[in-house]
């Protein structure tokens, strides 16, 4: 039972420092019940980690403002921000960290014009 529980605190030890390694990342956390999370690592100890989660926010309509008078950016549609929350997780519940893959536009090689 003791050499159960030192593997324990050994595999949450190195959960903590790979969240070390994360840290000021945007990463995708995966929690033992399998539900994800994705956000920005801003400390890590070892009871838990602190995070800014990300939340979607749609821009509030006035309804006293008649129709003619609404003005919106995107084609009529109303304008999307994302809004960050502080959340704290303990470490004993992830089962996963990895980072949040971002997709880069190819380089094109640049030829000098002569």
């Amino acid at each position: 039972m003791a050499l159960e529980r030192n593997d324990y605190y050994r595999d949450l030890r190195d959960v903590e420092d790979q969240c070390k390694k994360y840290l000021y990342f945007h990463i995708v956390l995966t929690m033992t019940d399998g539900s994800k999370v994705d956000g920005i690592i801003e400390n890590a100890d070892k009871d838990g980690i602190t995070m800014l989660v990300g939340e979607e926010v749609m821009e509030q309509e006035n309804p006293n403002q008649p129709d003619e008078q609404r003005q919106y950016h995107d084609y009529g549609r109303p304008r999307r921000f994302r809004h960050f929350r502080r959340r704290r997780f303990p470490i004993g519940n992830l089962a996963e960290l990895a980072l949040l893959p971002y997709i880069a536009p190819p380089l094109y090689p640049y030829y000098p014009y002569y």
